[in-house]
């Protein structure tokens, strides 16, 4: 499977673009700062400081575009958003939803390969950090809501919410093999990524059970009722 859907990608996307007069904005500045950072240190261990004097800004330039080091690492999790959704393939449009899918993400993890080490790093620290790991999930969450819907998938309502975590989740688990793949054709990524997407085929599978459950029970009351309504007419 994984060597299949291998032949069928088109050229890498490449990593989110931000132009020469962009990288002169304090805002990418340091959200290159940061990344650059992260591949060195922890988390942990960066403070707006040691951001501000790696972006080459005053203290006041960056408040004035960011009020913490996690709202940097969301701009920079935004950005590959805008990348992946920039780079959606129009000719994926009449493959099956699964396929899409696998698409999206795969552009997903070729956006972030600039900065595997930074990714390594914030991984790291989540694992020891409950809550960096939960502002992460939130964001995942977020990203994930935007990769479903590039797939055609809903990701609105408590259903898409449902999608969106339960996606998040799989890709934190193919970021974890990606992280250890060297090959060039990503093959341990594809064969985790495929094995993932068939988990949550059953998953949504399941979810649509349990969401018919409320409506299978709200219809035995109405048709209770009904049946009342009826017996009362007919008996007056």
């Amino acid at each position: 499977m994984a060597r299949k859907r291998k032949s069928q990608r088109k050229a890498p996307t490449p990593p989110p673009s931000r132009g020469t007069t962009d990288h002169d904005k304090p805002r990418d500045k340091a959200i290159d700062a940061l990344m650059a950072l992260l591949a060195e240190h922890s988390f942990e261990e960066i403070g707006l400081a040691e951001v501000a004097g790696r972006a080459g800004l005053k203290l006041s330039q960056l408040r004035a575009e960011f009020g913490s080091t996690l709202a940097i690492l969301g701009a920079h999790i935004k950005d590959i958003d805008r990348a992946v959704l920039d780079g959606s393939d129009p000719g994926m449009a009449e493959e099956p939803v699964r396929d899409r899918l696998f698409d999206v993400l795969m552009r997903r993890l070729e956006a972030l390969a600039p900065y595997k080490e930074a990714v390594r790093s914030i991984m790291r620290s989540a694992r020891r950090n409950p809550g960096l790991a939960l502002a992460l999930n939130a964001m995942a969450v977020r990203s994930q809501s935007w990769m479903l819907e590039a797939a055609g998938i809903g990701a609105s309502g408590p259903r898409g919410m449902l999608r969106a975590q339960g996606a998040a989740l799989m890709f934190g688990r193919v970021v974890g093999v990606w992280l250890d793949d060297d090959e060039e054709g990503l093959d341990r990524t594809m064969a985790a990524l495929d094995r993932g997407l068939a988990s949550a085929g059953r998953w949504a599978g399941f979810l649509d059970d349990l969401c018919a459950i409320p409506a299978c029970i709200m219809r035995g009351p109405r048709r209770r009722r009904r049946a009342r309504d009826e017996e009362e007419a007919e008996a007056a």
